[in-house]
């Protein structure tokens, strides 16, 4: 919509406020809230001025200037505050009205645009599967002399002796035991029913929601496919929802991947797809998993690039304590049709020519959503380009459970980066693909690598509570 259009909603709504937003380098939405009195068109020309210093991974105190320049086409009426506000999503500028080069929603736009020139298609479409934790207390300390964490569901398989509850009333979901029961099992239909509302009425076209497998509140909800940087906004919209309805109940909702030892983790499967003005390109009837040689290139850059594309799919440190065999991880860089253990799945059932797709299942949700997206868009269009084909690349397709193959065949099978250091290492040693046409910089590419070891090194070089078990009797 116009800018126009944007203040004419404005004034019907009654909205007090306008909350202007943009996304930082780990995928973290910030704001900045003008009255609706001090918006009018010069706003949506000129921006609204932030310090760039002050968000981590931007810029030096000494360059600290930019500049929010509002998307009218990203707007929704924020169903929580008090007072009625529109929020409204944000590209990052200079001073100068340049495009911010480590603005990661700049990076996702700047893909799209390399899809169209490369002359492959006009759209790449995308739909996560996010999926998350509810829990109903977290604590956690990290300090010179304490380091702990603790989480507690009334659902959770350690609670069926608990007495604290005043009255204990079963019905806990076991370990692994939590995909998709009924209530009085799945206790929290109401409030994934809650958060379905109100994305629903903030503009998201939601699907379908359910328990997920693991215990202890485990829960997904799946909204409609859009092309790359709406649904990254789409993902933000819904990670903010899900946060605030768990709080609005008491309880708070976490999209790490592992947040606790022994059960599935979180992951968010993403689906992907490429059409050309309207007409799907994955898409041929009687082939393997009726996929086109197209797809099939698609997936093998995927594949190829697997391990550098993961420090930006799978970004934090938690990332790989989900990404270990015997919890439907897919840590095997092979794909298949319908295989879940693969980190690369075609869905089957009940798929028509246009709802052919590929499902990247190794991403998770720490991942700032557009840069992975891009980073997925731009691995599978250089397997494109250089007609990649997974089957002749040794990625399979394998179509039974790879957990259960013999030590032989698994040594023939490539797996994911063990660690997030590693994971950055694939990262600089391949970063050509991300760099073609511009969209990713290697200023950027240079200045992620080191934002992120910093993270490996804080995590690396505290003590785990686990080594006062393993060697504090030594």
């Amino acid at each position: 919509m116009s800018a126009q259009k944007v203040l004419d909603l404005i004034k019907e709504n009654s909205i007090q406020f306008v909350d202007f937003r943009f996304v930082d380098l780990s995928g973290r939405a910030h704001h900045i809230t003008l009255p609706s009195t001090e918006v009018d068109a010069d706003t949506f020309v000129n921006g609204v001025a932030f310090d760039g210093s002050s968000i981590p991974g931007f810029r030096g105190i000494e360059e600290s200037d930019m500049v929010m320049m509002p998307d009218t086409e990203a707007v929704y009426v924020d169903p929580f505050t008090d007072h009625p506000t529109l929020n409204v999503m944000c590209n990052i500028h200079t001073p100068e009205g340049d495009r911010y080069d480590r603005d990661p929603r700049s990076i996702a736009h700047k893909a799209e645009e390399f899809l169209q020139s490369a002359g492959v298609g006009t759209d790449a479409f995308f739909a996560p599967e996010s999926e998350f934790f509810i829990f109903d207390d977290v604590r956690y300390e990290s300090s010179m002399n304490t380091s702990f964490y603790s989480v507690d569901s009334e659902e959770a398989a350690w609670n069926t002796g608990r007495k604290e509850e005043g009255g204990n009333l079963g019905f806990k979901v076991g370990v692994k035991g939590g995909y998709v029961p009924v209530a009085p099992m799945d206790t929290q239909q109401d409030i994934r029913s809650e958060m379905v509302r109100l994305m629903q009425e903030t503009g998201l076209r939601v699907e379908r929601h359910h328990h997920e497998v693991a215990t202890a509140g485990q829960g997904e909800i799946n909204f409609r496919f859009d092309t790359l940087t709406k649904t990254a906004d789409n993902l933000l919209k819904y990670k903010y929802i899900v946060h605030n309805v768990a709080r609005q109940y008491g309880k708070v909702a976490t999209f790490m991947p592992k947040p606790m030892f022994g059960d599935n983790g979180s992951g968010m499967h993403v689906h992907t797809s490429i059409f050309d003005n309207g007409e799907p390109l994955f898409y041929e009837k009687g082939a393997y998993a009726n996929l086109s040689q197209l797809a099939l290139h698609y997936i093998g850059g995927i594949l190829y690039h697997a391990p550098a594309l993961i420090a930006l799919t799978n970004p934090s440190t938690n990332s790989f304590k989900r990404l270990v065999p015997g919890y439907e991880a897919p840590v095997n860089l092979v794909f298949s049709k319908g295989n879940r253990s693969a980190a690369v799945r075609i869905p089957v059932a009940a798929v028509t020519a246009k709802g052919c797709r590929i499902e990247f299942r190794t991403p998770d949700s720490t991942a700032n959503p557009y840069l992975a997206f891009a980073a997925m868009l731009m691995a599978g269009l250089d397997g494109i380009k250089r007609k990649l084909d997974p089957k002749e690349l040794g990625y399979g397709p394998f179509d039974k459970n790879i957990y259960e193959l013999s030590d032989e065949e698994k040594s023939e099978i490539r797996s994911v980066p063990g660690s997030l250091d590693e994971a950055l290492d694939a990262l600089e040693a391949d970063s050509e693909f991300l760099t073609e046409g511009g969209v990713f910089s290697p200023d950027f590419i240079a200045n992620y690598v080191a934002f992120k070891r910093e993270e490996a090194k804080a995590v690396s070089i505290r003590v785990h509570p686990h080594e006062y078990s393993l060697y504090f009797g030594c």
